[in-house]
């Protein structure tokens, strides 16, 4: 597990819990794309605390179903997609945009070995290659894509649940910051 950010402070706790339903639930799937995650932090609402919200995040999260999961892939663009106005990637597309900008400095030759790459991560594991890209550069991710290519489903779908937990504690921080 991560440590917490530090940028959840009670005040942004008291909105949490006191946001309306529909509120929360457009805020929380920009969070997190899966709708059962959404529904059941909603439900654990109130939190008694800004731990209690991070703890629920992931008990929730770990929770899930293999179909919750990829429902939460789903909302993820590629790393170095540049085409970020379809749909589902509405609540999430200016996030994910500065959550993979380390990609905006790659050379050509980086990103086209990311786009290849992409293309056999999501034809041999099913889903979008999920990483946690806050603050690593084209280079580090290439690298993982690359040594995540060997491995098996199972558990290459665990890792791309633990890099989703990681992106859903920043955004959970971000969340109530604003």
């Amino acid at each position: 597990m991560l440590q917490r950010p530090d940028s959840l402070s009670n005040a942004s706790l008291t909105r949490l819990n006191e946001m309306s339903e529909s509120e929360a639930r457009q805020k929380l799937l920009a969070v997190c794309g899966s709708e059962r995650w959404v529904n059941r932090m909603i439900a654990r609402r109130p939190f008694a605390s800004v731990d209690a919200v991070y703890s629920a995040a992931d008990e929730e999260w770990f929770g899930l179903e293999k179909q919750d999961w990829l429902e939460a892939f789903s909302h993820h663009p590629r790393i170095g997609e540049r085409n970020l106005a379809q749909p589902k990637f509405a609540a999430t597309a200016s996030q994910s945009s500065r959550e993979q900008s380390g990609m905006a400095g790659a050379s050509e030759d980086v990103r086209k070995e990311f786009a290849v790459g992409n293309a056999e991560y999501e034809k041999r594991f099913g889903h979008v290659f999920l990483i946690c890209a806050t603050g690593k550069t084209g280079e580090e991710m290439l690298g993982s894509l690359r040594e995540r290519l060997k491995n098996d489903g199972a558990t290459e779908l665990r890792n791309a649940a633990e890099e989703q937990s990681k992106i859903v504690r920043i955004r959970l921080g971000k969340l109530v910051e604003e």
